[in-house]
């Protein structure tokens, strides 16, 4: 007898494919866009949310990592990992997948590949907070660390800022001319530099986003002028920073989750009682953000929760009524729930 499944048994799973597939159909630059507004307005209900520090397995080698929320409606986690070292070896530094489920039920309603969500996701938040932070009419934009993030961070910046001129620097000249060739069809003017401060040249927003913690310090005291915004978001793990204490004490400071950032973020180097602001207090109003021109604002990213709940809501929305997912039979769901060992039968 053939084995039938019910229709809760089937779960939408978006593939690596299929991701691609949806991204291309909707643009990576309005994606980013729509998936910022979903972000910001899930910070704006912040309390209605769980929050605790990702739960992280460290070894000698790199991070996995599993990142869980709920708004009390949806339920939603991500597994991702981080191993600088992998770009050596021909691998991701970054992989990840994610899960969304109905808390009533606790029964699934999303399986996805979070690889190329993560990259989206980060940089959508990244626009987002330059938004509220960057100084007004700001058009150049330094990349320092021009790796698998670096144009998601480049094309944000250009959709949600206005961004018009990247100056990309890595210690690596071939990942700046991978960067600088797949941008040449953005619209955006990019200048490839030979060092982190002929980068900054001009710039009023600074990107670092690095992978290697041999590289701890990529910002120093007297290479950030006044008025910039500090987009930092390689420092995300406890032991791996990239700005200097100098810097951070002459920023005002912007964090998702205190708790974790202290953990991971760059102000893991100084005390816990360091002085900070939540991104959600400003994304309210409650906060003030950039208030200054000569102000140097400092957005010590290390990539929370919620941001990825938004993320997991927003693509399950957005596959509705498309072939954009497979369904995947991954709940046993007898018509009678008593009867679980009856399903063997078949």
């Amino acid at each position: 007898m053939e084995l039938k499944f019910s229709a809760n048994a089937y779960v939408p799973f978006v593939s690596v494919e299929n991701m691609i597939r949806l991204v291309k159909h909707i643009g990576p630059r309005k994606f980013m866009a729509e998936l910022a507004d979903i972000i910001e307005a899930d910070f704006k209900r912040w309390e209605l949310f769980d929050k605790t520090p990702r739960l992280a397995s460290h070894s000698d080698v790199g991070v996995i990592e599993l990142m869980p929320t709920s708004d009390g409606e949806s339920y939603g986690f991500k597994y991702v990992n981080g191993h600088p070292k992998n770009a050596n070896e021909g691998l991701q530094t970054v992989t990840a997948f994610g899960l969304l489920a109905r808390v009533d039920t606790g029964y699934p309603i999303l399986l996805t590949e979070m690889t190329l969500l993560t990259a989206l996701r980060t940089a959508a938040m990244s626009g987002l907070v330059g938004r509220h932070l960057a100084p007004k009419g700001a058009d150049t934009m330094a990349m320092i660390g021009n790796g698998a993030q670096s144009e998601f961070q480049c094309l944000a910046f250009a959709e949600i800022c206005g961004i018009k001129n990247v100056r990309l620097y890595d210690t690596d000249p071939e990942a700046t001319k991978k960067c600088a060739q797949n941008l040449i069809k953005a619209g955006i003017n990019v200048v490839s530099c030979t060092s982190p401060e002929e980068s900054m040249e001009g710039a009023q927003i600074i990107t670092t986003c690095t992978a290697d913690k041999r590289n701890a310090t990529i910002l120093t005291g007297n290479m950030v002028g006044d008025g910039v915004h500090i987009n930092a978001i390689g420092g995300d793990c406890p032991g791996k920073t990239e700005i200097s204490t100098d810097v951070i004490k002459r920023s005002d400071v912007f964090v998702e989750f205190p708790p974790q950032t202290r953990i991971e973020g760059d102000i893991q180097q100084l005390p816990d009682d360091y002085p900070i602001t939540e991104l959600w207090q400003v994304m309210r109003g409650d906060a003030p953000g950039r208030t200054s021109d000569s102000q140097i604002t400092m957005f010590d990213s290390v990539g929370f929760a919620v941001e990825d709940f938004s993320a997991l809501n927003y693509v399950h929305a957005k596959i509705k009524d498309t072939d954009f997912y497979d369904n995947l039979d991954m709940l046993a769901d007898p018509s009678n729930p008593r009867n679980l060992y009856g399903m063997f039968k078949y």
